[in-house]
């Protein structure tokens, strides 16, 4: 009789972390170890199965065809052991997490899936809100970590990617000459409408304010042509063109997005890690369609 073939579960989840991510630092820090210990659990687990599952190059990280084939079965492995010690552990556990209205990206339903299959006994709250009353919340013990932009609170915490902006417009919007610019603009107190306007102010450049929203509807506003916003370049409309250039408008700052939580423990410190690899995992490498200068 043959003998059983067996999988380690660690190994499991570092080729199937590497497989998302498409990258072995990434892998490593959502499992907060090293690239080094990723290769080694892969390795391990390739010569387990006889079969290559990683194609690795200096430029790219991708999945074999055998790779291709074990990668949902991987996952299943990996949700049923989950499940299995589950069963077996302590009540469900609660994380709270708030998320600032502007913030919120392409990254958010990655971020909670991972959430989940990272833990199933894990129930997660999610509060969309700005950031003022987000770190209100924070502070009064209502939240276990909130995620806002370093503009909106001055605290050190944990960096999870840079926020570049740009001068964003439809491609087909046009200044008319000797009129100002018409700007789509966030709150009063939004400090990335303060910073705008005061380097406008600072460049000569007159403006109007002609549309208020938040940022769906600033991206509505830009999309319908109405206005130029000053908008984060992760965020911006997909029919929407970087007119910095075009319109003589000054290079805007660059803000970090930062995470801050209260919370220490181990299992809370692997949910901290997964949120962290989900956010710089969606970054935009500095020096793409807009144009940007340091904080």
């Amino acid at each position: 009789m043959a003998a059983m073939l067996t999988l380690d579960v660690d190994a499991v989840r570092a080729f199937v972390l590497v497989a998302e991510h498409r990258s072995f630092t990434r892998a490593a820090e959502a499992l907060g170890t090293t690239q080094g210990a990723v290769s080694v659990k892969l390795k391990r687990l390739e010569d387990r199965l006889g079969h290559r599952l990683i194609e690795r190059t200096p430029r790219q990280v991708r999945l074999s065809a055998q790779g291709e084939t074990f990668i949902a079965p991987a996952r299943e492995f990996l949700a049923s052991h989950e499940r299995a010690v589950a069963g077996l552990t302590v009540a469900r556990r609660r994380f709270r997490l708030g998320i600032a209205i502007h913030v919120m990206g392409t990254e958010v339903p990655t971020l909670l899936a991972r959430l989940k299959s990272l833990d199933p006994a894990l129930t997660i709250e999610v509060l969309l809100d700005t950031s003022w009353a987000l770190m209100a919340s924070f502070d009064a013990g209502a939240l276990d970590a909130v995620i806002v932009r370093s503009d909106d609170d001055r605290r050190e915490g944990e960096v999870l990617g840079p926020e570049h902006f740009g001068w964003f417009a439809a491609p087909d919007f046009a200044l008319r000459a000797g009129e100002p610019l018409p700007l789509a603009t966030l709150s009063p107190c939004c400090a990335v409408r303060d910073a705008a306007t005061r380097l406008l102010d600072r460049a000569g450049i007159p403006w109007i304010e002609v549309f208020v929203g938040g940022t769906a509807a600033n991206a509505a506003a830009i999309s319908a042509g109405l206005a130029v916003a000053a908008f984060p370049c992760r965020l911006a409309p997909a029919d929407s063109i970087e007119v910095g250039d075009q319109l003589g408008l000054p290079p805007l700052p660059s803000h970090e997005i930062v995470l801050h939580s209260s919370l220490s423990d181990a299992r809370t410190k692997a949910t901290l890690r997964t949120i962290t690899a989900a956010f710089r995992e969606h970054r935009k490498p500095a020096g793409g369609t807009c144009l940007t200068q340091p904080a």
